[in-house]
């Protein structure tokens, strides 16, 4: 049953996070680094965004296997495929005709992406499968530039800037409440979710 109830956190934590990236989007504030990536790809090039984001983290599982010298995270395929179906999803299926002009209700929709996020994020990892490419980067960042977790995120966070810049993403107001408030959000959530886990597998 313990793997029963990881597939359930996988799928469930993947959906309120793709839900959440799609909210932050839609507020059109400026979206996360990689998010505002994928959307100014998908502007200036064509594909949905989903397309761009599988597209993207193929390129990160190369980039990461690189980096840290060893085999590609074949399993990480899965994850990226599932986070680009459902982003399109939400933005194509769900919410494609909601569009927000008052600028309260786009600080509202993108709180409310937030803490999808971090509640995504939350339920998904306790699942412990392939992580999100974009959260290898980090770490095979770290281990081959033999620098801290907070220094790995931080220049994988600017590199998605400088490219979302590039390719004329969404950057803005949001993007950088996004960086600064998502992993407070994830940090509050994260031990309710690891202390469920844990009570429901035992």
């Amino acid at each position: 049953m313990k793997h029963v109830y990881r597939v359930i956190f996988f799928l469930v934590g993947i959906m309120m996070l793709t839900f959440g990236i799609s909210l932050t989007i839609k507020a059109d504030l400026g979206a996360g680094p990689w998010d505002a990536l994928n959307v100014g790809l998908a502007s200036s090039f064509g594909l949905t965004i989903g397309s761009w984001v599988i597209i993207v983290g193929l390129v990160l599982i190369v980039i990461n296997a690189f980096l840290l010298n060893a085999r590609p995270d074949v399993l990480a395929v899965f994850t990226i495929a599932l986070v680009g179906f459902l982003i399109d999803f939400w933005l194509l299926a769900v919410l494609g005709d909601w569009y927000y002009f008052q600028f309260r209700m786009k600080v509202f929709i993108l709180l409310v992406g937030l803490f999808s996020i971090g509640l995504g994020v939350a339920i998904y990892l306790q699942a412990d499968f392939s992580p999100n490419p974009i959260d290898n980067f980090m770490i095979a960042i770290k281990y081959r530039f033999h620098v801290s977790f907070m220094m790995a995120k931080t220049v994988a966070e600017i590199v998605a800037l400088v490219l979302a810049f590039v390719v004329g993403g969404p950057v803005g107001i949001g993007t950088f409440v996004i960086g600064f408030c998502i992993g407070p959000f994830i940090h509050f959530f994260h031990p309710y979710f690891e202390r469920l886990f844990s009570r429901i597998v035992r």
